[in-house]
């Protein structure tokens, strides 16, 4: 008898950018812009979480959202308040260390998940938060532009 192959991670792949998002505040929901420029121990440049520690950007992929419009809300990018959303990589089982080739610049992914704070704006409109389950944080460590139309890959 076979035993079932197990599901596995790809040492690297290439994935798209959805949406970049900023907001002024921190808990809130993050708005969309065009195109953004990552600093080294800073994050992004706008953004209400950027100072130097371990979660300068959160992502979040589209795919999880999915899982959320899947039970009738209407959700857009940024709701979560991710700064990337992403499309065709399972950002929550790459393991610390990872790093992403976005545009001009280079990420490290530093933490899976976070704490869930029930009150937050974001749990408060929508019910539920995917962000302390799937999201992921990283820190740049080589800064440059990154837009929608960015070339992304991720290499473990």
């Amino acid at each position: 008898m076979q035993e079932p192959e197990k599901a596995t991670t790809q040492k690297e792949g290439t994935f798209t950018i959805v949406s970049i998002n900023i907001s002024s505040g921190v808990g809130t929901r993050k708005d969309p812009v065009d195109e953004v420029e990552l600093k080294v121990d800073h994050g992004m440049v706008g953004d209400a979480h950027a100072r130097n520690w371990h979660r300068q950007i959160s992502l979040l992929a589209d795919e999880d959202v999915e899982i959320m419009r899947g039970k009738g809300v209407e959700l857009d990018p940024g709701i979560f308040a991710e700064n990337i959303t992403t499309r065709g990589v399972d950002l929550s089982n790459l393991p610390v260390g990872t790093r992403f080739f976005i545009g001009q610049a280079e990420l490290e992914l530093t933490q899976i998940g976070k704490e869930c704070h029930h009150g937050c704006a974001i749990y408060q409109a929508v019910g539920d938060c995917v962000m302390p389950r799937k999201g992921i944080f990283a820190k740049v460590i080589k800064e440059g532009w990154i837009s929608r139309e960015s070339s992304c890959h991720y290499r473990i």
